[in-house]
This record gives structure tokens, sequence and C-alpha cells, in this order.
């Protein structure tokens, strides 16, 4: 089979890819319906990685001094994932390096039964660019794709756009697209809405709770945003990432992540169920708090285990929908 897909040209081959991909969604889901234990897997679904000694920095991006020297680099944190027993992560290119895929893209080669990829998109490249681009990283292992809203110069589901194009592309190539809401939810929703209504097929994925503080940090956050986001949760390609638990929770409460528990993880389980829902260190920046990296899967772990299917919850929540999403752990790319 190998040797017959290394003759196939690039769409073929990405098609073939992709019909793949959604077979192993379709027994993924199969197997949560029939009550198979899935999801035995650690997965953490969001995190970046970057290495100044190996790749120079985009300009203007050097990380802030406590993270830049070795600190956010694969060696560190494949040692933070054995002490977590975590198997695999999805590597979150970094806005440090900005479009160059290298070092990513180098560590997924090294190391592709551990990591995949979602890649950024460049949103000045016109379409056909952002399809080869789109169809090049694929193939290195990036599995899907963020939109950093704050790289576009108009909306990101603007009709004609190139932008919203490959929003749809992703949904024929079964590629989750992320979306960054920053300085918050309510700055961004009917632009998140348009685009679920122009591409249905396509899996969407809010970073972080969607960005719903307990304590606003921009002057465009409210206290609604966080009723916007169970409002998605009508739209069943919508996920959200249980990450930067630290970005979130009010820390400085002593009760900050039982707080956070109960009027963030509760009303998600609730709204979008424990399959849409996946989580994520945010390391590196995640070792700069006192829970630090493997802080976040116990917290999350202790979460579960307070709802009446803690263990059903919880394999979909540590392992189980990142892999429904992006695919098993565990396998080679194709080459």
């Amino acid at each position: 089979m190998y040797k017959y897909l290394l003759k196939l040209p690039i769409v073929e081959y990405i098609l073939v890819f992709s019909v793949v991909y959604r077979s192993q969604v379709v027994a993924m889901s199969s197997q949560r319906d029939s009550g198979i234990k899935i999801g035995t897997k650690i997965i953490d679904s969001h995190l970046h990685i970057w290495d100044g000694t190996k790749q120079a920095f985009a300009e203007g991006q050097t990380p802030p001094d406590t993270l830049e020297v070795g600190v956010a680099s694969v060696e560190e944190l494949m040692k933070r994932m054995e002490e977590a027993n975590v198997s695999g992560c999805l590597i979150v290119q970094p806005i440090n390096y900005k479009y160059d895929h290298s070092y990513v893209g180098d560590v997924i080669a090294e190391h592709p039964d551990k990591f995949k990829g979602m890649l950024l998109y460049d949103p000045m490249c016109d379409k056909e660019e952002s399809l080869k681009y789109l169809e090049e990283l694929l193939l290195q292992g990036f599995v899907s794709v963020r939109f950093n809203p704050y790289l576009f110069e108009g909306k990101m589901s603007d009709e004609g756009s190139a932008g919203l194009d490959i929003y749809k592309k992703c949904g024929e190539l079964n590629m989750p697209v992320g979306i960054m809401c920053f300085q918050g939810l309510g700055l961004h929703y009917d632009d998140i809405v348009n685009l679920l209504e122009k591409s249905p097929d396509t899996p969407l994925i809010l970073d972080h709770f969607g960005f719903t503080r307990m304590d606003t940090v921009f002057k465009t956050e409210t206290s609604e945003d966080f009723n916007l986001l169970l409002k998605l949760a009508k739209y069943p390609n919508v996920y959200v990432k249980i990450s930067a638990l630290f970005r979130i929770g009010a820390l400085w409460k002593e009760d900050w992540a039982e707080e956070l528990m109960k009027t963030r993880f509760d009303p998600l389980i609730e709204a979008y169920g424990a399959s849409r829902l996946m989580i994520g260190s945010d390391f590196p920046f995640v070792e700069l708090e006192d829970i630090g990296y493997r802080g976040t899967f116990d917290i999350v772990s202790s979460w579960c285990d307070e709802h009446e299917n803690g263990a059903m919850i919880k394999s979909w929540i540590l392992g189980g929908t990142a892999e429904k999403v992006f695919g098993p752990w565990g396998t080679t790319v194709m080459k």
C-alpha cells in the first residue's frame, strides 16, 4: 500500500489520508457508543516548544528571558511528559517562529509516535499558496490548523477571502481548526458563528476554555463570554480545550481550582459532554506557575472524579477526545 501511495499526486495523497483519518474517527465514535473503554493514553492537546539555539526566532518574537534558553525545548518537554505519564502531544506552532515550521517539523519527524502538529495559518497568503502550504505540512505530521484572528486584516469568515476558503478546505481534509480568542470570546463570537454556518463540516476547537477568564484582563472581555461559549455547544463540530488553567482561574484565591471546576468545567461537561473536551497544559508557560506541568493533569483528573461517570469522563478528556479529533497517537505518518 505504501508503494502505491508514493506514486499518487499530492492532492490525491491528501484525500487518501483524509479518508483513512475519517475512518479512524468513526471507529473511535463506535467505541464510545458501545461502551468500550477508550482514551487510555494521556494526550496533551495544547503546548508550544522552541529552542533559540537550533532555530532563530522571528523578528520581534523573542520569548521572555524566563523562557528563552532551554526551558521550552523538546528535551525539557519530554522530561515533563515522562513525569506526568503523558503519551503524546499536539504541538501548536509558537508565534516565536511565526510561519517557519522547521523546528516543530523536525521534532515531529524525530518522534512521530509522540507528536503531531497544529500549523499556524498565514492569512496574508493567497489561496493557491496557502493550499500548497497546507498540503506540505499535513504530510509532515501537522494534522490541524491554527487561526489567530489578530493576524487577519479583516474577519476570519469574510466572504471570498482566502481564510474562509482554507477553513472550508480543512473541513474536506478533516483538519480541525483551532482559534485563539486571547482578548475574549465575545470579540470574535459572530465571526466564529459565521465560520460554523458556512462550513459545518470543519471541526472547530477553542483554546483555553474559550479564553473565558474568571478575572478579565482586556476591556473587550465581558462576564457574558462564558454564556456565549455555552451557546456554541449547539454546533456539534465545536470542541473546547480544558487548557491553561492558570490563565483562566483566579489564582490569587486559595480555592481557585475548585471555583474553576464549579463555574467553568462542570457547566462545560453539561453543555458539551466529555467527548468534546480535551486537556492541554500550555507548556512551557505552565512551568512558570506553581501547578507546573503535571499539576494540570492531576487537577483535571480530580475534577473528573467528582462526577458520577468519572472514569468515562476522564478517559475522554485526558486522551480520548484528542485521539477522536486528531487521530490516534503511537502511529507513524505515512511517507
